[in-house]
């Protein structure tokens, strides 16, 4: 019996929800050294550059990961370097528990980051490929809400063992749990038929397709990807054709809106920054943290429930407006003293709130939408090493900015830029709500402007 329209396959759903867990890791990752940093500082006595160099070492191996690993995905398999991901971030984890100088400590995170790095634009690509474009939306924003979730678990793990000996190490080994989770789910998977058609792997693509989409759609949907594989020649497979230039630079700055708006400050820093507000003591710190977790993770729902909906460009519109305001409210929150640390509570709920229901799960669905399936992986992988450099800059710059220049004028710099990125999406991001994958590359094939997609 044939599938209708209408029916939402169970298979599908489970299989997203498995691959959207590498958001676990990248998630975990990003949470944990907020609170093992107030640690580590008890260990090692670090200045603001060398606190820079720990919780941006993970973002060098990022880039590392991210940029190795595009031309991989597309040559072995999204699956396997899934896989990959997963042990990279074991074996990082144990070292970082086992680490005895500042200088280990910070290689070890390196390791950690070419795990998130391969695992930041591999799974978005595996969910955007099996997802159908009517609900790919919802499922790509599964990534963002595992990511959400794995920020939430590391605040947890860096309560529960923040009065305990070895507080740090513990905190930073934990995070071989996400990495099982992840390792047990997808072995279990198959490959994306996307993937397995471009390897002309026709019968194993069909098998998935029977499992994961509509019976009656299974031959249209190979002859698309057949067609739309089958447009470039030999030749072109290797080289670089001009109209593909504007989705690669639309993604790049998706990245930086994403990024550069400032985000990982508040994510990496958020014990920091109470602190700075008022808040005096750690375990204070963290528990305001948690809150702050449980609001991240809460309305990434919003993304999940209306991308589909109302469209990707909406919710960043909303999103980067509660951003904009929240920077200037929380600039403006160091200058009355006591009174002005709930004010900065408020400040970066309302920021956390308005990030992840708009451009954390929305900059991740769309970069995976709006890059030809020819160079996906390589222009994923130039999307996510350009969204880990920013990264980078953004958060070893942080701590020295704070120095050097304030409180107050380092948080509306990232306001400024709020501003501009608001310009940006206007003009140069297209609606992809409701196009298929090959449509909206046929839109860049064929030079249609991004508003007028």
């Amino acid at each position: 019996m044939q599938k209708t329209a209408g029916t939402v396959n169970l298979t599908l759903i489970l299989v997203a929800i498995t691959a959207s867990l590498g958001g676990l890791l990248s998630g975990f990752d990003m949470g944990v050294i907020s609170g093992a940093l107030l640690y580590i500082n008890e260990t090692w006595q670090l200045t603001p550059l060398e606190q820079g160099w720990l919780v941006s070492s993970a973002i060098v191996g990022s880039v590392i990961g991210a940029a190795a690993n595009g031309v991989l995905a597309d040559l072995y398999g999204r699956k396997k370097i899934i896989i990959a991901t997963a042990l990279i971030f074991i074996i990082g984890s144990v070292m970082c528990g086992l680490a005895h100088t500042a200088g280990w400590l910070i290689f070890s995170r390196i390791i950690i980051g070419i795990a998130v790095g391969m695992i930041s634009f591999v799974a978005p690509i595996y969910l955007s490929e099996i997802a159908p474009e009517k609900i790919r939306g919802t499922l790509v924003s599964l990534y963002q809400l595992a990511l959400t979730a794995g920020i939430l678990l590391s605040y947890l793990i860096n309560r529960i063992f923040a009065n305990t000996d070895y507080n740090w190490r513990w905190m930073l080994a934990s995070g071989m749990i996400p990495a099982v989770i992840l390792l047990t789910g997808i072995l279990f998977l198959h490959d994306t038929p996307r993937w397995l058609i471009s390897k002309n792997k026709i019968d194993e693509a069909k098998e998935v397709f029977k499992k994961i989409s509509r019976v009656e759609d299974i031959d249209r949907q190979i002859a698309e990807i057949q067609a739309t594989l089958s447009s470039s020649t030999s030749k072109e497979k290797i080289t670089f054709r001009k109209w593909m230039f504007m989705p690669i630079f639309v993604g790049v700055g998706l990245m930086f809106v994403q990024i550069c708006t400032g985000i990982n400050t508040i994510i990496y820093y958020t014990p920091t920054i109470f602190n700075l507000a008022g808040f005096a003591d750690n375990i204070s710190a963290i528990y305001a943290t948690i809150g702050v977790g449980v609001v991240n993770f809460l309305m990434t729902f919003v993304a999940i429930a209306y991308a589909d909906k109302f469209g990707r460009k909406p919710l960043l519109y909303i999103g980067l407006s509660g951003m904009l305001v929240s920077l200037f409210a929380l600039s403006g929150s160091f200058a009355l003293g006591e009174t002005g640390k709930w004010l900065a509570v408020g400040s970066v709920v309302v920021y956390i709130a308005s990030f992840a229901m708009s451009l954390g799960p929305i900059c991740w669905i769309m970069v995976s939408e709006i890059m030809p399936l020819k160079i996906r992986g390589f222009a994923m992988s130039a999307a996510t090493v350009a969204n880990f450099a920013f990264n980078f800059i953004v958060v070893l710059s942080f701590l020295p900015m704070l120095e050097a220049f304030g409180k107050a004028p380092t948080f509306s710099v990232f306001g400024l830029i709020t501003i501009l990125s608001l310009f940006f999406v206007y003009f140069f991001v297209p609606e992809t709500k409701g196009i298929s994958l090959e449509k909206i590359e046929d839109n860049w094939h064929n030079h249609v402007p991004p508003r007028k997609f």
